[in-house]
C-alpha cells in the first residue's frame, strides 16, 4: 500500500482491504470535523470501487458527516463538486492496474498537502456527538459549469474528433461535453465498467482508437484513463502524442485566453518552459505531483500549469486538479498553425520515462548515493523531488520516490540520439547501487 499527497493506494484484497478502508475513512472524517459536515462522495468503475464506496461511506456517516454521492464520476467532477462543499472522496486508483483501488481526499477543492497529510495520519479519531450524517445522491453541475468557462473561446466545432474512454468514470461525461460544443464524435470503450484495454492510456497501444481515427479522417483521438484525470491525444495520422506535447498544447491555448504564469513539476519537458518563455510568459517548478503542483500555484499566484509526466493540465480557477476533458477541450480548439508550432518544437528533444521497483524504505539511502555518483559529471543539480541532474542545455536526468507506487522513478530527457545512451547508462548504475544497498 503506498499513501501520499496522490492518495491511497494498493491492490485491493492484498495490501488494501476494508479495515484500512475504515481506518483512514475515520481520520479523513474527523479532519472534516473540524470544518464542516458534508463530503461529496464519487468512484471510478472498477470492479471493487463500489464496496469500497459503501464502507467509506458508512464509516464517515457513523461520524456524523453527510454524504452527497454523485455514483460513477470522473476525479475532476468530483474535485469540482468538493468545492462547494467542506471535502471529498473520490474512489480511485487512477491509472493504476485493476486490481488496484484507493481513495483520494479532497478538501477546499484540492488533494491534501503534505504537511497537511501527515498531520491527518497522525491525529485521533473522533466521533461527533451529533448523531450519524445522512447519505443523499447528488448530480453534478460540472458538465455546464465546464461548457460556461470555455463559451467565450469562440471554438470552431468543424472538428471531427474519436473518444476512448476505456470503460471509466469519463463515458457519459466524455460525449456530451465534445458533443455540446458542436463536434463531429465517434466513441468506443463508452460502456461503463467494461475494461477493453489498459487502465492508463500512456502504455497501452490505443490500436482501436488508432484505427478509428485512420478509417474515419479524424482530426483528433482523445483516451482518458478510468477516473478521467489523464489525457492522451492522437493526431490525425493516428500517431500517439507525448505526455509533455499533450500539456504543451494546454499551455498554448492558456496563453491565447491571456494566461502568462505557469508551475510546472520537476519532471516537464523543457520544451515548455521553452515555449512559455517565448511567449512573454513565466515559469516556476515543484515536486511533482498534482498537490504540489497546486500549491506552488497557490504561492506564486500562477494562472495554470500541469505536470508534463501525465500530461496532466490544472487550471485552478476551474479545478485543482488535472482535468482529462478540460484538457482534451483547450486542445480541440487549438488551429492547425498552434499545433504545428508546439509539435515543431517539441520534436528537438526525445523523454524516456520508467521505474525501478524499490520499496519505499529504500528510497532515502537509493538517492543519497546516487547523488555522490552522479553530480560530478552534471553541470548543476536541483533537490526539489529526488535528484534532477542538468547534463547540458538539452539534457537532464531525474531521480525519484513514486508518489503512487513502490518504486523509483526515472525521468531522462535530451535529444533523440543522445537519450537512449543516457538512459542507458543511469539505469545500469542506479540497479548497481540498488543491488549493494537492499
Amino acid at each position: 500500500m503506498k499513501i501520499s499527497v496522490s492518495g491511497l493506494r494498493g491492490i485491493y484484497g492484498s495490501d488494501l482491504n476494508l479495515y484500512q478502508i475504515c481506518n483512514y475513512a475515520e481520520l479523513f472524517g474527523s479532519r472534516l470535523l473540524d470544518q464542516g459536515r458534508k463530503c461529496v462522495l464519487g468512484r471510478d468503475t472498477r470492479p471493487s470501487s463500489h464496496i469500497i464506496s459503501r464502507v467509506f461511506e458508512s464509516t464517515i456517516m457513523k461520524q456524523g458527516i453527510d454524504i452527497l454521492n454523485i455514483g460513477i464520476s470522473p476525479t475532476p467532477v468530483v474535485f469540482r463538486e468538493a468545492r462547494k462543499s467542506h471535502g471529498g472522496c473520490m474512489i480511485t486508483a487512477s491509472h493504476n492496474p485493476l486490481d488496484w483501488n484507493g481513495l483520494k481526499f479532497i478538501i477546499d477543492g484540492r488533494g491534501f498537502y503534505e504537511k497537511e497529510l501527515t498531520e491527518m495520519l497522525e491525529r485521533s479519531v473522533q466521533q461527533s456527538s451529533s448523531g450519524y450524517g445522512c447519505s443523499v445522491n447528488s448530480i453534478s453541475t460540472y458538465t455546464d459549469e465546464l461548457l460556461e468557462l470555455v463559451a467565450d473561446m469562440q471554438i470552431k466545432n468543424d472538428k471531427k474528433i474519436g473518444i476512448d474512454p476505456g470503460g471509466g468514470a469519463a463515458c457519459i461525461y466524455s460525449n456530451i461535453v465534445f458533443r455540446s460544443l458542436g463536434y463531429k464524435i465517434a466513441s468506443i470503450n463508452d460502456t461503463l465498467s467494461i475494461h477493453p484495454r489498459s487502465p492508463d492510456p500512456t502504455v497501452d497501444d490505443l490500436k482501436e482508437l488508432q484505427a478509428l481515427v485512420r478509417s474515419s479522417s479524424l482530426d483528433l483521438g482523445f483516451a482518458l484513463d478510468l477516473d478521467g484525470d489523464r489525457l492522451v491525444v492522437m493526431d490525425k495520422t493516428g500517431k500517439k502524442l507525448s505526455s509533455d506535447l499533450t500539456l504543451l498544447l494546454c499551455i498554448s491555448s492558456a496563453m491565447k485566453l491571456g494566461m502568462r504564469r505557469f508551475v510546472l513539476s520537476v519532471d516537464t519537458s523543457s520544451v515548455v518552459k521553452e515555449f512559455i518563455l517565448r511567449h512573454g510568459g513565466q515559469v516556476h517548478f515543484s515536486k511533482v505531483g498534482e498537490a504540489n503542483v497546486v500549491m506552488e500555484m497557490a504561492e506564486e499566484g500562477a494562472d495554470a500549469g500541469g505536470e508534463g509526466s501525465s500530461a496532466g493540465f490544472i487550471l485552478p480557477k476551474f479545478n485543482k486538479c488535472r482535468d482529462g476533458l478540460l484538457a482534451g477541450v483547450l486542445i480541440s480548439s487549438l488551429d492547425n498553425e498552434s499545433i504545428n508550432e508546439c509539435t515543431e518544437l517539441s520534436s528537438k528533444y526525445h523523454q524516456i520515462r520508467s521505474k525501478l521497483a524499490v520499496d519505499s524504505s529504500l528510497h532515502k539511502a537509493l538517492i543519497e548515493r546516487l547523488f555522490d555518483i552522479f553530480t560530478p559529471n552534471s553541470t548543476s543539480t536541483i533537490k526539489i523531488d529526488g535528484i534532477k541532474l542538468v547534463i547540458d542545455e538539452n539534457s537532464w536526468v531525474l531521480i525519484r520516490s513514486s508518489n503512487t507506487e513502490h518504486a523509483i522513478r526515472i525521468s531522462v530527457e535530451s535529444t533523440s540520439d543522445k537519450a537512449g545512451a543516457l538512459f542507458k547508462d543511469i539505469l545500469t548504475k542506479t540497479k548497481m547501487v540498488f543491488d549493494e544497498i537492499r
